[in-house]
């Protein structure tokens, strides 16, 4: 039997496109194993969101063909889109894909396992003009929470982000497709959805016959057993009135998203090239708020962007404080060559970022924590899809993506339990199940 390796870097896009490969080379007879173990086909599917990205994608493609020295190594994802001479040059690669050419790359992996390649393949179709490269992905094992990619590439140009330029522009999937994909994952009992994309909010601005992010939240929103819809980050600029007055009546859509909001600082939100100030978030995030009381957020920040002064940086602190955010995934800036930012004047220390991102971190800490006690504080019942299991502990999530823990002699693995909260430690919930 044919043994595969898929090693994933980045992000939830990446990871679904990766298991989208694995379930077609499943469907031919292929074991898929560990990045441990031997094998026959090697794919790494790369990052390159950051330097440090590129450098990792490029040891661990030298370090799995050089254990797997026999084997057709692939090199496909957002490295070699941006690099392909530099993912051709390694020694052991077989292939190189581009990024608009992923649903291939199983088919092309068997027939190279076949025969002896003579020299490594380029193929690499536009990424600007092409189609959306439709993958399709069954519910995971878990059948807990499974992932749609509904739409690739973006149209932005923020300054420090090379994606548009390793994603192309924006390219989205039918709605026929991806309700085919839902339903289908739904019957093999998955109970929660995520609809992500590269920028997830711009979802049908191709389409000949116009289809927005919220029709098709409306259209996923009826299909029989789906009890969970959740979204990927969106931008704050696409968190409309039109939008939200859409959503905000759809049970199924929860009351938790994640914001891509990188700075509190309308400053510095200019010279990141975003499209909205700090008036336009608050005012269309307080409308969401308004709309779903039961709401929480999460954000991405960076600290330390090139001209972010002390001020700048206590704007950013004291809009964080104002908002109340669930959770923030903080960064240090990081230049990225190929974008405007890593030639900007006035580059922060890297002591400084770290500083800033440190203070951040610590308030929203107390943040979170007081969040939390208010929440146990409520008393309030609440319905958790329960996740995992450490031997000890039941874990999964409430619908404003609250981690909640409950005590248990065996694991409840994709059920839907009603909770009582008892205490917090400030990082979780721990709970009681109150019903079955």
């Amino acid at each position: 039997m044919l043994k595969a390796c898929i090693y994933t870097l980045g992000c939830r896009v990446n990871q679904y496109e990766s298991d989208a490969i694995m379930q077609e080379l499943k469907e031919n007879g292929v074991l898929i194993v560990g990045p441990n173990e031997n094998c026959d086909i090697c794919i790494i599917n790369t990052c390159s969101v950051t330097g440090e990205s590129d450098r990792k994608s490029k040891q661990i493609i030298r370090r799995l063909s050089s254990k797997n020295p026999n084997a057709v190594t692939i090199v496909t994802g957002c490295y070699s889109q941006i690099n392909p001479k530099d993912a051709m040059s390694i020694e052991g690669v077989s292939l190189v894909c581009g990024n608009n050419d992923k649903s291939i790359i199983a088919k092309k992996a068997l027939e190279l396992v076949k025969g002896n390649a003579p020299e490594c393949q380029l193929i690499m179709s536009d990424i600007y003009s092409g189609k959306f490269d439709s993958m399709s992905v069954g519910a995971p094992l878990t059948r807990t929470r499974a992932f749609i990619k509904i739409q690739d590439g973006c149209n932005s140009k923020c300054a420090y982000c090379i994606i548009p330029y390793a994603r192309g522009s924006v390219r989205s999937d039918t709605v026929e497709n991806i309700l085919a994909e839902a339903n289908r994952i739904v019957c093999e009992g998955c109970q929660e959805i995520v609809l992500t994309g590269i920028e997830t909010a711009a979802y049908g601005k191709d389409l000949k016959i116009k289809h927005s992010l919220g029709d098709l939240l409306l259209e996923v929103s009826k299909i029989p057993g789906l009890k969970r819809i959740r979204l990927g980050s969106l931008d704050p600029s696409a968190i409309t009135k039109e939008f939200v007055d859409k959503i905000k009546t759809i049970d199924k859509v929860m009351p938790h998203f994640h914001i891509s909001m990188q700075s509190g600082c309308t400053k510095t939100l200019n010279e990141m090239k975003r499209k909205y100030n700090i008036q336009m978030a608050q005012r269309n995030l307080h409308y969401l708020k308004e709309c779903i009381p039961s709401l929480m957020l999460s954000a991405d920040v960076i600290t330390g962007f090139p001209n972010e002064s002390d001020e700048d940086f206590k704007e950013t602190l004291s809009f964080f404080e104002k908002e109340r955010f669930l959770h923030l995934h903080i960064f240090p800036y990081s230049k990225r060559a190929g974008t405007p930012a890593a030639t900007m004047k006035n580059q922060v220390l890297e002591n400084i970022k770290k500083e800033r991102l440190h203070m951040l971190e610590s308030q929203q800490k107390a943040i979170k924590k007081e969040l939390l006690e208010n929440f146990v504080l409520s008393n309030a019942k609440t319905e958790v899809l329960f996740e995992s299991y450490d031997g000890e502990y039941i874990s999964g999530h409430t619908p404003n993506f609250i981690e909640v823990k409950v005590k248990s002699d065996t694991p409840r693995g994709n059920e839907i339990l009603t909770v009582k909260p008892t205490h917090t430690d400030g990082e979780y919930i721990y709970a009681e199940v109150i019903s079955n």
